[in-house]
């Protein structure tokens, strides 16, 4: 499927278009804040319509994967080319996207992040042009890993988020703004290092002989998915050698480093406190599931025997992860650390899930993947409105909100609820399904993991418990409820939250196919 717009395919319009807008911001005068803010909210809301025409018109029985023909709004030209040369003979480099069932969902997600996260960083008033400039060449970043089909290119748009996150949270952060930042880009960047070694292992062992009869060395990532490429004698060839075992390891610690999961999450807590609420929307919303979508689109196909081989690891590393999240979560007394470290712990379901390599299992990764990113913009958010009126996050600096602020704690109790996996909010079928398949694969890990459930339930309860309820302090008897700027930031994701949690099927039949598809083909690469 194919759809353009003046010649130009609608995901290089989807990917480019916060660039276009970053370029109009830097012409904009400095002190003309309004006009740059329009100017970002126009450019993504363009970039969300655009996102929901493709998934209007997405073929949901398409497979995707490593299938070129059933991938969808495919893109593809020769983009960096260096002819034959000795030893890694021609260089072919190519700018090539596309969408299948596991990528449209986080693209929807990505742009509708994007829009809430212009609107709820209108309060932002210090260096307004840069930050937004900034914030646009972040989203650009962010919707290119989704797109990409190139490993080369998918490394490009990696990196570009490095920096303008550093910046976003090293100049418009908290206190410890400079200590986040700086530890977040170390991680960060130790992780891209990582990913770029293994991308050349990739590259040198990977060819294929095209029509003129060349060797042709590619960063294709559907070319790297065949075995029949691999080079014989190269570095990578065959299947269960320490090299592949160890450019796996070397993957997982790249992708795991971006989830974050235990024991590589140390930097989450520290940049979520001190980002101002926008990029924490960012952050918990899109940036952590990079991780695992990289995992998925890179790792599990292209080394199949190491996921195989090492998915014991990935499933006890996520059991960790659910039950030390929970815990760290519990123990908080800042209401951002506390949504924080839940999110470790629920981004440990969407690691149980995948590992189990079971069609249920990976489909409720996705789909928590998805979840997680509205259900935590949303808590978020709910955060940046309390600390906005009172400067405030601590959970015992308040009590009795219900009683001045409905509407906002109504909004809250949705969102907390559906963190807590309540039936007929969207996060008990992503958790649902994530278990279910992971019990099927390993039984005892998935029983230790639904602990982290019931601590969830606790630590969700108590703080409602210390910040909704009971009696009104003095300080706080004059607190605003909901603006109309905010309750649009926050109406579109309480309908998704809700929407999804009573009719999840159109999303589930999204990816129904290009997951099963990778299950199968993650089994038949090992045989």
């Amino acid at each position: 499927m194919e759809l353009s717009i003046f010649g130009i395919g609608i995901l290089t319009w989807i990917v480019f278009l916060p660039i276009v807008g970053m370029l109009i911001v830097l012409l904009i005068p400095g002190e003309q804040k309004n006009a740059i803010r329009w100017t970002a909210a126009g450019v993504t809301g363009i970039q969300l319509l655009l996102a929901v025409v493709v998934l209007a018109m997405f073929d949901r029985t398409a497979l995707g994967i490593n299938d070129a023909s059933s991938f969808q709004f495919v893109e593809q030209f020769e983009w960096i080319i260096v002819e034959a040369v000795p030893w890694v003979g021609r260089i072919e480099i190519m700018y090539f996207l596309g969408i299948d069932g596991l990528s449209v969902l986080m693209v929807l997600l990505t742009a509708l992040i994007s829009v809430i996260g212009v609107v709820s960083s209108w309060s932002i008033e210090k260096k307004v042009k840069g930050y937004f400039a900034l914030y646009l060449l972040l989203v650009t970043g962010m919707m290119g890993v989704f797109v990409a089909l190139d490993f080369f290119l998918f490394f490009i748009f990696w990196e570009v988020m490095l920096l303008p996150m550093y910046f976003l949270i090293g100049i418009w952060g908290g206190p410890r703004r400079e200590y986040a930042a700086i530890k977040f880009f170390i991680y960060t960047f130790a992780g891209g290092v990582l990913m770029l070694l293994v991308m050349l292992a990739l590259y040198f062992s990977v060819a294929y002989t095209n029509g003129a009869g060349e060797q042709v060395h590619t960063f294709n990532l559907l070319h790297m998915m065949n075995s029949a490429n691999f080079v014989e004698g190269s570095i990578l060839y065959g299947l269960d050698t320490t090299w592949r075992y160890v450019a796996w390891v070397a993957l997982f610690i790249s992708f795991a480093i971006k989830v974050p999961l235990f024991p590589f999450h140390t930097w989450l807590p520290d940049a979520h406190v001190e980002a101002p609420t926008p990029i924490s929307v960012i952050l918990a919303g899109v940036l952590l599931k990079l991780g695992t979508y990289g995992m998925l689109r890179i790792m599990y196909p292209i080394l199949p025997d190491g996921t195989v081989y090492f998915m014991y690891l990935m499933a006890f590393l996520g059991m960790i992860s659910i039950i030390y999240g929970a815990l760290c979560a519990m123990a908080q007394e800042d209401f951002k650390k506390l949504i924080a470290y839940s999110s470790i712990s629920h981004m440990g379901i969407v690691m149980l899930g995948m590992a189990s390599l079971t069609n249920q299992g990976t489909v409720g990764a996705v789909l928590q993947m998805f979840n997680h990113g509205t259900i935590t913009a949303m808590l978020f958010l709910i955060v940046g409105v309390l600390y906005d009126r009172t400067g405030k996050r601590g959970l015992y600096d308040f009590g009795g909100i219900a009683n001045q602020m409905p509407k906002y704690t109504g909004i809250a109790m949705v969102a907390m609820f559906a963190a807590l996996g309540l039936p007929g909010l969207s996060g008990f079928v992503s958790e649902l399904f994530s278990f279910l398949g992971a019990f099927a694969a390993f039984r005892w890990i998935t029983i230790i993991s639904v602990i982290g459930i019931v601590l969830t339930a606790a630590y969700i309860l108590w703080t409602i418990q210390r910040v909704f309820l009971g009696e009104l302090g003095d300080e706080h008897k004059s607190l605003a409820d909901l603006t109309g700027r905010e309750l649009l930031m926050f109406v579109p994701l309480l309908i998704i939250v809700i929407l999804l949690g009573v009719y999840p099927g159109p999303a589930i039949e999204l990816m129904n196919a290009s997951l099963s598809h990778l299950v199968d083909f993650v089994g038949a690469g090992v045989r």
